[in-house]
């Protein structure tokens, strides 16, 4: 009989210790994201977006920062194209950045209070708290959360976040539509609160040069050995060591008794030089010819209603294009175009996300929206498209015509 009390008294008490360190409910875990998301300065975090929404699955590297009280920085990367769109928020507003055509577009807007972003931080906690039906599973390190989607892409209905069990550092979001079909994967490789940043590491200028002259291949002139030639956190180390140059007043034909380099080597290396640089130069006028073969592309979705009427090519803003006209219940135009200049503008409207993409909605008895994919300019133009219905169009605009 004593025995028997002594192993219950054992189970309680392994009970009570379970209890009070072990897995939590779902009503613990939001009351500590509310608090951690309040509390936090900062953080950082790298992953993979897919977008199963058109034909094939679309990759995106995905780099995202952000520093009290209202910066951010959004890379994302078409790694297939090696294409790069920034948006940043800083004292200056919401800004979308194409390093590579030079643009930028920038919005008046209070983003992303009131349109999130799969891939904040934020927005995933937000989702979690704000749901009272969310449906919670915890697993053995990560504790699982299924809630509504709020996004702009209104077909987007459900989506399950998975949180690590020791900090609440988000490691995966998947958002399904309606039929329970994932339409939005992301997966974080690297997650980290509060770290360091630069002071340049919102700047909208420095994110433009930099990003630009790294897609291009350019080294920047003073970034040799400097740590900054790149927004980048604090504490990142970046540039390389260089060697060391050889003595003032060496003859060029004396030997390193180290190396046993000569003269004559010296020439050799030289001529192999000259032929390296013009390899290089050719390669760079073909890769520079291959960017700028147009391609037109056209949507994978059409409103009900809807056909294309015809298409034309045309020149506009100085560049040549491409015009597709569509009738019917709707009737919109598409221009698309691959911008030669390399002239900056910044234009004011409202930011759009486009799954894929970043675009700017403006006009106001005409609306105009304007994205850049794969280094082509996009223009949709409608005066009685519904704006759920030109996002859609947008969105689909993926696929070589006649594809």
């Amino acid at each position: 009989m004593r025995r028997i009390k002594w192993i219950a008294a054992i189970v309680v008490g392994v009970s009570v210790l379970l209890a009070g360190c072990g897995a939590k409910d779902a009503e613990s875990v939001v009351k500590d994201l509310s608090k951690s998301v309040s509390d936090m300065e900062s953080y950082q975090g790298k992953g993979t977006m897919t977008l199963h929404t058109g034909q094939e699955p679309l990759q995106y590297q995905v780099e995202v920062w952000y520093q009290k009280p209202e910066y951010y920085r959004i890379a994302l990367t078409n790694t297939q194209k090696d294409i790069t769109q920034i948006v940043l928020r800083n004292d200056d507003g919401v800004f979308v950045l194409t390093p590579r055509l030079n643009k930028s577009f920038r919005f008046q807007s209070d983003w992303p209070e009131n349109q999130g972003q799969v891939y904040l931080y934020q927005t995933l906690v937000q989702s979690i708290v704000l749901d009272n039906s969310r449906q919670f599973v915890a697993e053995k390190d990560a504790y699982v959360f299924d809630v509504m989607a709020n996004y702009q892409n209104g077909s987007l209905a459900r989506q399950k976040i998975w949180l690590d069990k020791k900090a609440y550092a988000p490691r995966q979001v998947q958002v399904s539509d309606a039929n329970g079909a994932v339409m939005v994967e992301v997966k974080f490789d690297e997650f980290s609160f509060d770290p360091k940043f630069g002071k340049d590491a919102f700047d909208m200028q420095r994110n433009m040069s930099a990003a630009g002259q790294q897609q291009s291949g350019e080294q920047p002139a003073d970034s040799a050995g400097d740590a900054s030639a790149e927004p980048t956190p604090s504490g990142s180390e970046t540039g390389s060591e260089t060697g060391s140059e050889s003595a003032p007043g060496t003859p060029p034909a004396e030997s390193n008794s180290e190396t046993g380099a000569t003269a004559g080597d010296a020439d050799e290396a030289q001529a192999t030089g000259a032929e390296a640089q013009e390899d290089e130069a050719a390669a760079a006028g073909e890769s520079a010819a291959e960017q700028d073969i147009f391609v037109t592309m056209e949507p994978g979705y059409l409103p009900d209603g809807v056909a294309l009427k015809d298409w034309n090519n045309i020149t506009y803003g100085g560049n040549d294009g491409m015009m597709l006209r569509y009738t019917g219940d709707y009737d919109y135009t598409l221009i698309q175009t691959r911008p030669q200049d390399r002239a900056a503008s910044i234009v004011s409207g409202d930011m759009v996300d486009l799954g894929h993409t970043l675009g700017l909605m403006s006009g106001e008895e005409q609306r105009t929206l304007t994205w850049t994919y794969e280094g082509v300019e996009f223009r949709l133009s409608s005066k009685n498209l519904p704006e759920t219905e030109m996002i859609k169009v947008a969105g689909s605009v993926m696929h070589e015509m006649g594809k």
